[in-house]
């Protein structure tokens, strides 16, 4: 649907990604099938976050390959918070966190999922290259 789901906090830590994780749990259907795409933050691989989704089996989780953060289309929607958010003037960091949510409640009240493909030819990586530097 492209719609974000989001939320603000004062650390990225384990206990509130596991928080973040049962908000998007909450507002999908009972058995819907979950994928989030990930960096590789240590908060996201913690003994809480396994807890969490050997509760809720639906939910996968995957990893984008370290040094990779161009190839997650969420980068492309932080670019986008940065240029329209980000550089605002905020009293204060609630200020701040009020003006997040606001953003992405109206971007998501009309939001399209992002369509992404790689289409310059001549900077493709072919496999049998690929394989040559994996050795």
């Amino acid at each position: 649907t492209g719609k974000v789901q989001g939320k603000t906090a004062a650390r990225h830590t384990s206990d509130e990604f596991v928080a973040f994780l049962d908000q998007v749990f909450g507002q999908c259907k009972r058995r819907q099938e979950i994928h989030i795409i990930l960096d590789n933050l240590s908060a996201h691989k913690t003994a809480k976050v396994e807890a969490f989704l050997q509760q809720h089996a639906n939910v996968k989780l995957h990893f984008t390959p370290t040094y990779s953060s161009w190839l997650n289309q969420v980068e492309l929607w932080f670019a986008r918070v940065e240029r329209d958010v980000a550089r605002g003037i905020f009293t204060s960091v609630k200020d701040l966190a009020r003006k997040l949510t606001r953003y992405i409640r109206a971007y998501s009240a009309a939001a399209k999922p992002f369509s992404w493909k790689y289409s310059n030819v001549k900077r493709r990586v072919h496999a049998k290259e690929l394989n040559a530097t994996v050795h």
